[in-house]
């Protein structure tokens, strides 16, 4: 069987195989934010402020439904670029299988927890009653479709495992054309509110899951699905809830976390929500190339320990957390310079603009470790040692960051301190990452 678009990190140079490997994946993730985004820009300049702010308030609780999952399926990714990079295709098989038959059950689920208590958990996080109507409507149809954008994430997981990262960008670009014309049409011409934003994304991710799909039932390559063998593999299983479970657990507190500060940003307006909120697009843009590199970096150490090159792995690694590094800081300084024309692209009030750019001045200079702390998570991750970056998130990332905040609100109530927590948590995680890195031996984690 021969292979044409995988990636085959045990050989060749590493630098330009991470850089080949990043791009498409860049360009992905680039697409999909945008497509994202789209909802927000569109809502935000045809029906105003408080739309908007129903759109972004839903963004932690989007995330917290799914992160758990996604985490998962990068489990399940490390599993299967670790049995690639071994050539033990039968196995490697195994586990795509049970990986698709996992997220078929987890996506009915979600969806099912998404429509009935939208409401609930909106009302715990202390939503303004101004958009709370909005931010419900935006939820629930979103929920309809999130089996989509679980499906979505373990099928272009599975082709990044075996290094294709070419056909999930082609795919993505396609779904994302199609969610900004069906934005345009569901929001001005046939003026469904935030409930056809909601619409466009889920239809969005539908399409990209399908081609996906499509791609892994038809291809030649080795990671080809067959669906009679689609079903629950119970060793297969457990070892990829072993690889998973700490990142889905990592994903959830984080997640948790980010739905704490969320409530905060609820307490100042909903000028505050909605300049937040598009902060938080601007951010998810800005770390685009960051997650591919960190992406990369993962397939690349799976594979080369898989396949017993331990130095490459070590050399793959340093690689990229030394271009996140640099990425990311070049990224912050540009940020800082254009926030209020960034902000500004969302909506022009002048509240809301005011909110975003002061976030972004806190913030975007300290990306640099923020960076620091996923490259080398991603390292961990790619290594077998998950628990690291679980353990680590789990304190700093969530219950210091929920304690700082809460501490600091009692004191002022003032949002600069809110978006303090931030930087606060990213410098003391990369302490901790860095420190680990230097003193343990990482490099035998995958070794079975």
């Amino acid at each position: 069987m021969h292979k044409t678009s995988t990636l085959d990190f045990t050989q060749g140079s590493l630098g330009e195989n991470i850089i080949r490997f990043s791009l498409p994946l860049f360009l992905g993730n680039l697409f999909q934010q945008l497509y994202n985004t789209a909802d927000s820009l569109i809502v935000g300049n045809t029906l105003g402020p408080q739309a908007l702010a129903s759109v972004a308030s839903s963004g932690s609780l989007i995330f917290m439904m799914t992160g758990f999952f996604n985490g998962l399926a990068v489990g399940a990714g490390v599993v299967i670029s670790k049995y690639f990079g071994a050539r033990d295709y039968a196995r490697m098989k195994k586990a795509i299988h049970t990986d698709l038959a996992f997220g078929l059950v987890a996506g009915l689920a979600l969806a099912a927890l998404g429509v009935l208590f939208t409401p609930v958990v909106l009302g715990w996080m202390r939503t303004p009653a101004d958009i709370m109507e909005g931010s419900v409507t935006y939820f629930r149809i979103y929920s309809y479709g999130i089996l989509f954008c679980v499906m979505y994430n373990i099928t272009m997981g599975i082709m990044n495992a075996t290094g294709d990262s070419v056909h999930p960008l082609v795919y993505l670009l396609i779904s994302s054309v199609v969610n900004v014309i069906l934005d345009f049409y569901f929001i001005k011409a046939l003026h469904w509110g935030v409930g056809g934003a909601a619409a466009a994304t889920t239809i969005g991710q539908g399409l990209s899951f399908l081609l996906c799909f499509i791609r892994l039932v038809r291809t030649d390559e080795v990671y080809r699905v067959s669906l009679r063998d689609i079903r629950f593999d119970i060793p297969m299983l457990r070892e990829i809830i072993r690889y998973g479970l700490p990142s889905g657990i990592q994903n959830s507190v984080i997640a948790i976390a980010n739905v704490f500060v969320q409530s905060n940003y609820n307490t100042f307006s909903s000028t505050a929500v909605a300049g937040c909120g598009s902060y938080s697009k601007i951010e998810g843009f800005a770390f685009i190339p960051i997650n591919a590199f960190v992406a990369a970096i993962t397939t690349c150490v799976s594979q080369n320990l898989g396949a017993g090159e331990y130095e490459r792995a070590r050399q793959g690694a340093r690689f990229g957390i030394v271009t996140c590094l640099l990425l990311a800081e070049t990224i912050g300084l540009l940020e800082f310079v254009f926030a209020k024309q960034l902000i500004g692209l969302f909506n022009s009030d002048e509240q809301v603009v005011a909110y975003g750019v002061r976030q972004i001045h806190v913030e975007s200079l300290f990306y640099f470790l923020l960076a620091v702390s996923h490259s080398i998570a991603g390292v961990m991750r790619g290594a077998g040692k998950a628990k690291v970056p679980m353990f680590v998130m789990l304190g700093v990332w969530c219950i210091f960051r929920v304690l700082y905040i809460s501490t600091a609100m009692s004191i002022s109530h003032t949002i600069e301190l809110v978006f303090a927590a931030y930087p606060l948590t990213w410098s003391i995680s990369s302490v901790i990452f860095v420190i680990y890195m230097r003193k343990s031996d990482w490099i035998h984690g995958l070794e079975r």
